[in-house]
């Protein structure tokens, strides 16, 4: 037997209270009912803002619209709110599930609702005499199956689970829950504690509900064969006429019906779709005005007939002003821009093009969801915007079919609807942050969306009819190109959007972020300013990211620090933030730079490395101790980036002799090469060159020019291997005072996109092995063994030549 709790293992809770009239819940049993009394509309509200527990009790008058502390019953039932759904007015449908037991042990008012001290009230679960407990059960069964001939219409599943169980508590809940016994009844049944004399009062209301309605039955027959066909009909008319008078429908309702018919017949849809709702229609006469199930089909109808089908905004195309508007509302990103005017010019000459399907590819912070704005401002469209970030169920894309409790239309077509119009500008955001479980891969439902041959008949499970998306103008955003899945890579165009450099974030704030900052905080400029050398320090010293999120959240932390100084009368002059002070305001520095050595030194090699907020110095430290051959990596490294450093190793290897190195140094040295910054994790090939530059220095003691740095991946033969976020690295490189930058030759063409600033101070050297990266990075080369002449020869070669053939310098 289970163990009887004790008073305190009680569970006492607050928690909203509303009061029935003419109901009784038990436990385990799902009730729907309507709500409009006020203090029970805030008791809603209030339970579905927590957990969605609110406690029910039957009042004890029924006539009583507010009832106190002393006119509710003390026993009642904790239930959770599965759904609620708006009738008609202000009255609310309520979808309940009875969860246990409880009693009211005081109450009160919050909010204008009921709210009250409620404590578990358990029940015995069992009987304590296994052959009384029997006897019991099979009487009550045999009356309620006897009740059942009597009155067949109780669903099947509530028959099935009462005939089926054998656990006592169940079938009494069930029972007394389901069968239309008297309020004061039904409460009796719910206080009674003890198992046993619950049953024996069932078995004695079932008896006598058995011969009410076995009398009924016989006068229903009487009276049945005393009326003829035509007066049955007008009976049953009649019926149903005054108990819609007495609900208060009366011929609402059926204009309700017509309204629905005349709507579908001006949508600009096909005759098919149509056909359809005229038939959901037809469904909805058929029912009762309040049934759920017609609550559900008014939902569908509202639903399809609020979409825009076949409405469409005019695309108003003016290129200067396009221009000037993307010019102005956002800096730099000058190809980016570009590519978007190619875009609208494209939509000029071709008004009825589909398939352009673009896709946004940048950090975070740099203006994407920003730049799709200004595209829809361009071009006269309505903008609606997708979050995809953490979408896991397939669902969210297509829609719930409507047959579910709380179904609804998916995203896309949502989206739509909060648009007006059938070619809007849609922003799937975050498309890269899609993932998917056991309820389906929402990236293979964007398959069908995002293909211009299929998706001019998108259909949502909810809605269940195709619907044109064909004009509408798709374009994602992403942050990790790698994340999305080839195939729905495929359907985009994509649209590299860099990282700003110091000199886009410092005029981006100077000309939109403290601009609008000082307007957030109500600030004018004659109460501060803002100089440029404290600008340039925010973006030095307290921001380290790709875009300006930061930066914008540092002023306005200064305009907030301004303000509360003006409010409390703390400065009556001019509040001037410049670099010299700027501590005062945001206090000590937050980013210290990377202090580059002043002079070369052995085994330290510069290595430029890519992450999600631009590109980052990454120091390559190796060290050569007395040992049996061991090599250690550290540094939070990946498995690429650790097969990078075997492949540096076995090229020194090949290369020892060459180089002056002793050959067996892989089997009485241990080796051991970090990665500064252990903490944050580190993969890819792009550290390949630099790794082996520092093996070589380390094992022939010859220094690293501290002035160079370097990327690029290596192979087993010393050939470097192309890398990218070119552009990223050469500004880290340009940010440390570093004067010369080996690249891959396969990257040379990218040096096009690589600022003009950071090409006036850098000389980019393109290479192809190691040979020519060597004699570069090295502050001299090791004398080399006569065999190996030709190699030396060539190395010499390079340094004549470097000048003339390889350096790249703007």
């Amino acid at each position: 037997m289970a163990t009887k709790k004790t008073k305190a293992d009680l569970l006492t809770e607050n928690m909203p209270v509303l009061a029935l009239r003419g109901l009784v819940l038990f436990p385990r049993m799902v009730l729907h009912f309507d709500v409009g009394r006020e203090k029970s509309l805030h008791a809603l509200n209030m339970a579905m803002g927590t957990d969605r527990k609110i406690f029910l009790v039957a009042q004890k008058d029924q006539q009583d619209e507010n009832p106190t502390f002393d006119r509710l019953y003390q026993v009642g039932v904790v239930a959770e709110i599965r759904q609620i759904v708006r009738s008609q007015g202000e009255t609310l449908r309520v979808l309940v599930e009875g969860k246990y037991r409880g009693r009211l042990l005081d109450m009160g008012e919050l909010d204008k609702a009921l709210i009250g001290v409620v404590e578990e009230y358990p029940a015995s679960a069992k009987m304590s005499d296994k052959t009384m407990s029997d006897a019991l059960v099979r009487t009550v069964k045999d009356l309620f199956d006897e009740y059942l001939g009597l009155a067949p219409r109780m669903p099947r599943e509530i028959v099935e689970t009462i005939l089926e169980s054998n656990d006592p508590a169940v079938i009494a809940d069930y029972i007394a829950g389901n069968i239309p016994f008297p309020v004061e009844e039904k409460q009796r049944l719910l206080e009674q504690n003890s198992l046993k004399k619950r049953f024996e009062m069932i078995a004695r209301l079932l008896e006598s509900e058995n011969e009410i309605l076995s009398l009924e039955a016989d006068i229903q027959d009487q009276v049945k064969e005393s009326m003829d066909k035509n007066q049955r009909e007008y009976y049953l008319r009649e019926q149903m006429r005054v108990i819609s008078d007495e609900l208060g429908e009366g011929e609402g309702f059926y204009d309700e019906i017509d309204e629905y018919h005349q709507k579908i017949d001006a949508l600009l849809t096909t005759d098919e779709n149509k056909a359809k709702l005229h038939k959901e229609v037809s469904h909805l006469e058929k029912m009762p005005p309040n049934s759920q199930e017609a609550a559900v089909i008014r939902g569908y109808l509202d639903t399809c007939l609020e979409l825009p089908w076949g409405i469409y905004t005019e695309d108003t195309i003016d290129l200067q002003k396009a221009k000037k508007h993307l010019d102005r509302e956002h800096y730099g990103l000058t190809k980016v821009k570009e590519r978007i005017l190619e875009t609208l010019a494209v939509r000029v000459l071709a008004p009825d093009i589909k398939g352009q399907i673009l896709c946004l590819v940048g950090p975070p912070g740099v203006g994407k969801t920003s730049i799709v704005r200004s595209i829809a401002d361009t071009m006269g469209r309505k903008y609606a915007r997708i979050a995809l970030g953490g979408v896991r169920d397939e669902s969210e894309i297509r829609g719930h079919r409507k047959t579910y409790v709380g179904s609804m239309p998916g995203r896309i077509i949502n989206a739509i609807h909060q648009a007006g119009s059938a070619n809007p500008v849609l922003l799937l955001d975050e498309v890269d942050k899609l993932s998917n479980d056991y309820r389906g891969d929402p990236s293979s439902a964007l398959l069908e969306v995002l293909d211009s041959e299929q998706n001019c008949t998108f259909r949502d499970h909810y809605i269940e009819m195709p619907f044109d998306l064909s004009h509408v103008f798709f374009i994602a955003t992403v942050n990790d190109r790698s994340a999305i899945p080839a195939p729905l890579l495929d359907r985009m165009e994509v649209i590299e959007i860099p990282s700003y450099t110091r000199e886009e974030k410092f005029q981006i704030a100077k000309r939109h972020l403290v601009p609008k900052q000082k307007e957030r905080h109500g600030l004018t400029a004659g109460q501060i300013a803002i100089s440029d050398s404290a600008l340039y320090a925010l973006i030095d010293s307290y921001t380290r990211e790709a875009g300006v999120r930061s930066l914008e959240r540092q002023i306005a932390s200064l305009c907030r620090k301004a303000a509360a100084s003006i409010v409390a009368g703390e400065q009556e002059e001019k509040i001037s933030v410049r670099a010299g002070n700027l501590e005062k305001f945001l206090g000590p520095k937050k980013i210290l730079d990377d202090e580059l050595l002043k002079e070369d030194s052995v085994g330290l090699v510069n290595g430029l490395a890519w992450t999600a907020v631009g590109g980052e110095m990454l120091q390559v430290e190796t060290a050569v101790v007395p040992g049996t051959g061991k090599m250690i990596t550290t540094g939070s490294l990946g498995d690429v980036m650790k097969e990078s450093v075997t492949a540096a190793m076995t090229y020194i290897r090949s290369v020892a002799e060459t180089y002056g190195i002793d050959g067996s140094f892989y089997k009485d040295k241990d080796i051991h090469i970090h990665f500064p910054e252990g903490a944050v994790p580190k993969d890819g090939p792009s550290a390949g060159i630099t790794t082996c530059t520092a093996l070589l220095s380390a094992l022939s003691g010859i220094p690293v020019r501290h002035t160079v740095a370097m990327t690029g991946e290596i192979t087993l033969r010393g050939r470097v291997l192309p890398i990218g976020g070119l552009r990223e690295k050469s500004m880290a490189a340009y940010k440390h005072g570093i004067k010369t930058v080996l690249i891959p030759a396969a990257n040379a063409p990218d040096l096009q996109e690589v600022d003009d600033v950071v090409k006036e101070a850098i000389t980019f050297i393109p290479v192809k092995t190691m040979d020519e990266v060597l004699p570069i990075a090295l502050s001299h080369m090791p004398e080399r063994k006569p065999e190996n002449h030709t190699l030396a020869a060539a190395a010499a070669e390079h340094k004549e030549k470097a000048g003339a053939s390889v350096l790249c310098r703007s």
